[in-house]
């Protein structure tokens, strides 16, 4: 979908003017690997426009460069997403594997495809490898969550949260971890990620009797199904003028794009999950395939940007593991 013009500063020019440009990366801390984009839900707000109908995969030989590349000292997180991970017909071999690196080992789930009969081994997998689990749950309202993801999906979330909590997830002194991740159900930015989480733990023991580790406030990224969301509705400008006015520079010197690297199903490399829904691949002279990584590199390459990049530096700065900056959200 073509991206309409906004009435904001380029990007470029807000680093600029804070001395951040041009912007590049300081290390590779994550790597970040999304399988594929097969998955159970087709959510409205998903960047990269997964659901049941893509075919995408990742091959086993590009899974097993990864897991080389994954070795090395420099990088001290595995971070798998999609799509659904779940979906992926060789998770169970990569976990087995990854797990052995000592690094620090994470799985994105939407959570509901734990209660298909098919992936609830899946549970038994994590917990056996000590995987950390990111789980998406937008709002505390049934109502709202639904209406992003599909209906029936809160309920089935918090079975599937219950069934964690049973495991040992999210429960103090367990070191199995569950975090979960909120993003605002609409054209507006998180609010502050410790009050938020505050109100989730409260609510979702009151209300429901299950418990979760952390809650990571993210902005949605105008990219994908969110930007034909904000379209329809003539909300595009309104928000992208609302994530330029809430720039921080503090939030933008330690954005996540500067210390990972995002591997796709087919092997290409991007700064970020949201440079890969846009196919905006690593640039300016650094390889922008698995084929030919080089970490000294691709740990110092300077990172392509773009006016999307707002969504990630508004605020507290938005980041796949929530706010970035000492600030709240605004």
């Amino acid at each position: 979908m073509n991206r309409p013009s906004a009435p904001v500063p380029h990007f470029g020019e807000r680093l600029k003017a804070s001395g951040l440009f041009p912007f590049f990366a300081t290390t590779i801390a994550t790597l970040q690997i999304n399988v594929g984009r097969r998955c159970n839900l087709s959510c409205k707000h998903c960047h990269l426009e997964a659901g049941p109908r893509r075919t995408e995969s990742m091959s086993r030989s590009i899974l097993e460069r990864c897991l080389e590349i994954a070795r090395d000292q420099m990088i001290s997180v595995v971070d798998i997403t999609g799509g659904s991970p779940e979906m992926h017909p060789e998770l169970s071999w990569f976990i087995g594997v990854a797990a052995k690196l000592g690094k620090r080992l994470i799985v994105r789930s939407n959570l509901t495809i734990l209660k298909d009969p098919a992936y609830a081994h899946c549970i038994d997998l994590y917990s056996r490898n000590n995987v950390e689990i990111v789980g998406s749950l937008p709002d505390l309202r049934a109502r709202k969550t639904d209406r992003q993801r599909g209906r029936g999906v809160f309920s089935r979330t918090m079975e599937v949260i219950r069934l964690l909590n049973a495991r040992g997830y999210g429960m103090e002194g367990s070191p199995l971890t569950l975090n979960l991740a909120h993003n605002p159900v609409g054209a507006f930015l998180p609010g502050c990620q410790k009050s938020l989480e505050e109100e989730y733990k409260r609510k979702l023991w009151n209300d429901q009797g299950v418990r979760f580790n952390r809650l990571l406030a993210l902005a949605n990224n105008p990219c994908g199904r969110y930007l034909a969301y904000l379209i329809r509705n003539e909300n595009y400008a309104g928000y992208m003028t609302a994530l330029a006015n809430a720039f921080c520079p503090d939030a933008a010197a330690k954005a996540m794009c500067r210390s990972t690297l995002s591997v796709a199903w087919d092997g290409r490399l991007y700064d970020c999950d949201f440079n890969q829904a846009l196919d905006r691949t690593v640039d300016h002279g650094a390889p922008d395939r698995i084929e030919n990584f080089d970490l000294a590199r691709l740990s110092r390459r300077e990172v392509v940007v773009g006016d999307h990049c707002y969504a990630c530096t508004a605020g507290a700065g938005s980041s796949c593991l929530g706010a970035i900056s000492s600030g709240d959200n605004l």
